[in-house]
C-alpha cells in the first residue's frame, strides 16, 4: 500500500471515523481504523454497534488494506506539518512521511476487522441535512440514560406519508420534532428507533445545508448516507411508548410567552439550586404574569415573567433543568404553554395552533408546603 493525501482531508476523516472506534475491547482491531486504498481512500471505524465510514480523495500509488491504532494515528496526523501525508506499507510495517517528519509503526491485520453490516434498505427517505440536524439536536437531550427500557435510550423515527417525526423521552419529559422530507422511497408509514450515540454522530456529520441525507431502514440496522460518509447502526428493538396517548391536548389554560424572557426568569431563580441543592420551581400562573419561586438551604429566590393569557391562579412545580431544557431547544422565539392542573404535564408548542413542527412535554413535580 502507498498513498498521498492532504493532511486536512486525512485528519478530518480520522476524526470522523474515530468517533465510532471501540475504547476497550477484546478485539484489538476494533480499537483501530480500517484504511483501504483502492482507487480512492476509505477509512472505517466500528464498535460492533455503530460504524462510520468515509471516503476522501488521495493519490493512490499502490492499493492495500490495513488497520492502525485510531488514537496513535490520529495524534500523529494532527501534529504533522500542514503538508501532504504519505503512507506506505510493506506487510504490517507502516511508514508515515510528512515534510521532515517520519514514523514507522506496526499495523494490525485487516482480516481481524469485522465487516460493516450490509443494509438492504426496505424503506428509505431523503431529506435536507439541515432539517435532520436540527431535528436531532432539538430532541436528543430528552433520550433516556437509563437501561431499564433500552428502547428509550434512542429516538423514535416515525414516517407518515411525506413527514418525519422524531420523538425522544425519558419518563420525565418528551421532545418531538416534525418536518417534511424531500422523497419517500418506501412504504407510506413505518417506524424504527435509532440509538442516541449514532444520532449524535449523524448530527455532527450533517451540515447547515440543503444538501440531502438518505435514511434507510434495513431488517436490523439503519443506514445514514451523507455525501461520502455513511453511519450504520443497529436498530433498538422493543415497544416504544405510545407517546400520542401521553400528551394531553384538552388543556384549559393556554399561555404564550417570549422564550428568552421565560428562560431568563428561570435562570435567575435557579442560581440558588444545583445538583446537590435540588428543589422544585413553584410556578404560579396569573393573568399576564407567571411568578417563579424556589427555596433551598442557602436561601430563597423569586422572579416574575410577563406572559400573555390568564393562568387562573394555577400553582405547579417543575424541575428547573427539565423546564429550561424544553424551552431552550424549542425552535421558536415565542411559545405556547398549555396547562391543565397541578399534576398534569406542561405542553410547550409553537405559538400558532396550526404549526405542529415541535412539541415538548414536561411532567410536574409535586409541591410540598415548605417548597
Amino acid at each position: 500500500m502507498r498513498f498521498t493525501c492532504e493532511k486536512a482531508l486525512l485528519q478530518n476523516a480520522i476524526m470522523t471515523t474515530g468517533r465510532a472506534v471501540a475504547v476497550k475491547t477484546s478485539i484489538p482491531a476494533l480499537e483501530g481504523i480500517l484504511i483501504e486504498a483502492m482507487g480512492f481512500l476509505r477509512l472505517t471505524g466500528y464498535n460492533l454497534e455503530t460504524g462510520i465510514q468515509t471516503s476522501v480523495s488521495a493519490q493512490i500509488e499502490e492499493e492495500g488494506t490495513l488497520v492502525l491504532s485510531a488514537r496513535l494515528f490520529g495524534e500523529i496526523v494532527r501534529k504533522l506539518p500542514d503538508e501532504p501525508v504519505t503512507l506506505s506499507a510493506q506487510g504490517l510495517t507502516v511508514q508515515i512521511d510528512c515534510g521532515m517528519s517520519h514514523y514507522t509503526l506496526q499495523a494490525i491485520d485487516p482480516g481481524e476487522f469485522p465487516e460493516l453490516p450490509q443494509v438492504r434498505g426496505e424503506n428509505e427517505i431523503i431529506m435536507k441535512q439541515q432539517d435532520l440536524k436540527s431535528m436531532i439536536g432539538e430532541t436528543i437531550f430528552a433520550v433516556s440514560s437509563q437501561d431499564i427500557r433500552p428502547v428509550h435510550t434512542g429516538s423514535l423515527f416515525e414516517v407518515e406519508n411525506d413527514t418525519l417525526t422524531v420523538v425522544s423521552l425519558d419518563g420525565f419529559r418528551l421532545a418531538l420534532r416534525r418536518e417534511k422530507f424531500v422523497k419517500n422511497l418506501g412504504d407510506l408509514s413505518y417506524s424504527f428507533v435509532v440509538p442516541s450515540f449514532a444520532l449524535g454522530e449523524v448530527e455532527k456529520i450533517c451540515g447547515e445545508t440543503e444538501d440531502t441525507i438518505s435514511v434507510a431502514q434495513g431488517q436490523s440496522h439503519i443506514l445514514f448516507t451523507v455525501g461520502d460518509t455513511i453511519v450504520v447502526c443497529r436498530r433498538l428493538e422493543g415497544q416504544f411508548l405510545n407517546y400520542k396517548q401521553s400528551i394531553p391536548r384538552e388543556n384549559k389554560i393556554k399561555i404564550t410567552a417570549l422564550k428568552r424572557d421565560l428562560l431568563a426568569s428561570i435562570g435567575r431563580v435557579s442560581l440558588i439550586l444545583s445538583d446537590k441543592l435540588k428543589s422544585p420551581l413553584r410556578c404560579t400562573f396569573i393573568e399576564n404574569n407567571v411568578h417563579i419561586t424556589t427555596k433551598s438551604v442557602i436561601g430563597d429566590a423569586s422572579d416574575v415573567c410577563p406572559v400573555e393569557g390568564d393562568g387562573q391562579g394555577l400553582e405547579i412545580g417543575f424541575d428547573n433543568r427539565y423546564l429550561s431544557d424544553a424551552l431552550r431547544f424549542a425552535p421558536a422565539d415565542k411559545v405556547r404553554l398549555e396547562l391543565g392542573s397541578p399534576v398534569s404535564p406542561c405542553v410547550i408548542l409553537p405559538e400558532q395552533a396550526e404549526d405542529e413542527s415541535f412539541l415538548y412535554l414536561v411532567l410536574p413535580v409535586r409541591l410540598k408546603a415548605g417548597d
